[in-house]
């Protein structure tokens, strides 16, 4: 790689953006049609220039399209995929002028769009057409044909589209009704000291951040006297273990599953290349969950079998493995997955608050036919039970599950749509700095000067962490700021040259490293993000993916940190602008005030007490607490309120 003058660092790292996700400035737009015949088989007939390389920004319907296409390998329709490359690149001459501008070398180059996105104005949604998509009535090839009419996939793995306000039925009411009937029970009163021993098995599927919590939460249900199996990926047997938790392999490799989202920015596919991938790594985690519910351990040999379940939504088969057990579950997730109209599906782009609930129906109908041939393959092979129709038991439709949400209510308070089965109980913390004897070089630097600003992304690849790094040094080397740079699974801090300001390290306990800096940069991750908010440390947030932008924008509203600065965004100007935002006197009183209300919260009691309050007390409760699939998702179910 040629070397790099401080100064060019912008537009350099601008390329690197644009070349290492040719995803942005050279995709192409597909527009793919659905042909029905009797025969023919599931074959695809590409017609175009075949020269698109990096995948194209698609119709959400085509995802389903090639998903079903990928998993049937056969069946009675064939699709004529039409790609087309409209280009719309900067001429040599607009080039030349950008690198000789010197505006250029602190800002960002445009990244055009493809001409076919310019002129693609975004469909609106009417209400009919919103009741269709949940109606199993209608065909899933119709459905098909109205998702790929009414929403789009983005280059970053987000869901668009546009809800006029006044297609919205104004006469539709809020359930208010009924969350007033079953009252609103708060957590506080649940005594949990009484509940009989149980056998509990979580199911987790994710990143290190993603079952750290759960980590605090199942210590917190044997210190209670129950057994407690914590199913996860294999990558994390010795975390688990030295928690001193049972531990079960579940399928999936959570670094294929990072790189994955990384690249796709989110759940869901940017291409028809990348479907094999997510969809090989999501029928190893759902054929892993049943043994995880009731094989032996299988290091020790001792004999298992879970009463209740607790799991995150990325397991998606944890519900009919419950109802196939016919035992209570619970799910607890760190980014919100239950409709509201207060915020949109992270996963979605809706600027209408109209929109909002309609959001979350839309994203998991997506994720739901993309998958629904593995989970009935499942439930007809291994649980023994019928097959569901077109959105039903996904993650949505079971209204009778309880949820659990795992943030602090002081940053983003429990939306006022939301029932009595769900509950916002606080973030999660595990001690992990009690027991965490640090190098003794790093506590010199720590005490040889200012405390410093921390930066890194935890377990999530960096395209090019040889610019990023570059960019990071100097960055601070402007603001005169001292930094930790945490290396992780991204592989930065490759310095051509010590610098005396900067220190690097590997995995260090958040929870330790954070009290002693001024401030985080970090790619927005849940727990991250609310280890830096309990240290009272102003937040610049990265997002590359999932709910990463939810937080950083939440952080930015809650005046502890400025708006967050999307990975391929990244440059010099923003960095040095973030930290200069993050060293301002307000942002830092705001800051220590959100981190005075969070002082007194337990999440992981919350999350226990939670858990508790929903277990069914009778035979009855237990009956209707098992997850039943639903046939149909009303017009109420999706808009809520207008």
């Amino acid at each position: 790689m040629p070397e790099t003058s401080p100064a060019n660092l912008d537009r350099v790292a601008s390329s690197s953006s644009s070349s290492s996700s040719s995803s942005s400035s050279d995709r192409a737009s597909v527009k793919i049609e659905e042909i029905e015949d009797g025969g023919g088989g599931g074959s695809s007939v590409v017609n175009g220039s075949q020269e698109a390389e990096s995948q194209p920004e698609t119709t959400a319907a085509s995802i389903v399209k090639n998903a079903l296409a990928e998993s049937s390998g056969g069946g009675n329709k064939s699709f004529s995929r039409q790609w087309s490359v409209p280009m719309d690149r900067s001429s040599s001459n607009d080039r030349a002028e950008s690198s000789s501008s010197p505006s250029s070398l602190s800002s960002k180059p445009k990244l055009h769009k493809s001409k076919t996105e310019r002129h693609r104005k975004v469909t609106h949604i009417l209400a009919e057409d919103a009741a269709k998509i949940f109606d199993d009535r209608i065909s899933a090839g119709k459905k098909l044909k109205l998702l790929n009419r009414i929403a789009n996939v983005k280059h970053d793995g987000t869901v668009e589209f546009e809800v006029p306000a006044d297609s919205i039925p104004q006469s539709i009411p809020l359930d208010r009704e009924e969350n007033s009937k079953n009252g609103d029970e708060s957590i506080d009163g649940v005594d949990f000291q009484y509940v009989p021993p149980m056998q509990i098995v979580m199911l987790i599927v994710g990143t290190r951040g993603d079952v750290q919590p759960f980590v605090a939460i199942a210590k917190r249900l044997q210190d209670y006297g129950h057994r407690v199996r914590l199913a996860t990926h294999a990558n994390f047997k010795e975390f688990v273990l030295t928690a001193g938790l049972e531990f079960y392999p579940l399928g999936g490799d959570p670094k294929v599953l990072a790189e994955y989202m990384v690249k796709n920015k989110g759940f869901l596919p940017s291409g028809p290349s990348e479907i094999p991938i997510q969809r090989n790594q999501m029928k190893d985690i759902i054929y892993s969950l049943l043994p995880a519910c009731k094989e032996p351990d299988p290091d020790s040999g001792i004999a298992f079998k879970a009463d209740a379940i607790i799991a995150n939504p990325p397991a998606y088969g944890h519900t009919h493995v419950a109802e196939a057990l016919k035992i209570p579950i619970h799910v607890f997730f760190t980014m919100p997955w239950t409709p509201t109209s207060e915020f949109p599906h992270p996963l979605s782009r809706v600027k209408q608050p109209a929109g909002y609930r309609l959001s979350y129906q839309i994203v998991d109908s997506l994720i739901w036919l993309g998958i629904r041939d593995m989970v009935n393959d499942l439930r007809k092979k291994k649980l023994k039970l019928r097959p569901v129709t077109y959105l039903s038991g996904t993650q949505s439709s079971g209204s009778n599950v309880p949820h659990g949400y795992m943030w602090s209510p002081h940053l983003v308070p429990k939306p006022k749509d939301w029932g009595p089965q769900i509950d916002v109980v606080g973030f999660c913390f595990l001690d992990l700095a009690s027991n965490y004897e640090p190098p003794a070089e790093l506590v010199e630097w720590l005490e040889a000067g200012d405390k410093p600003i921390y930066i890194g992304f935890g377990s999530l690849p960096v395209q090019e962490p040889e610019v990023m790094t570059e960019i990071i040094v100097e960055a601070l080397q402007r603001t005169k700021q001292r930094g930790i740079i945490n290396k992780g699974w991204g592989g930065l801090g490759n310095l051509k040259e010590p610098k005396d300001f900067v220190y690097l390290l590997d995995n260090v306990p958040h929870d330790w490293l954070f009290p002693r800096c001024k401030a985080v940069v970090h790619h927005g991750g849940a727990g991250t993000t609310a280890a830096g908010l309990k240290a009272a440390c102003p937040t610049t947030i990265v997002p590359f993916f999932g709910d990463q932008p939810f937080w950083g924008e939440r952080v930015h509203d809650r005046g502890v940190g400025p708006p967050p600065i999307p990975v391929d965004e990244f440059s010099l100007h923003k960095l040095e602008d973030a930290i200069n935002f993050m060293l301002d006197d307000k942002v830092k009183s705001s800051a220590e005030t959100l981190a005075k209300a969070m002082k007194d919260e337990d999440g992981v009691a919350g999350a226990v007490k939670a858990f508790f309050k929903h277990l069914p007390s009778t035979k009855q409760d237990l009956q209707e607490s098992i997850p039943e699939p639903s046939g149909f998702l009303s017009l109420r179910q999706c808009f809520g309120c207008s």
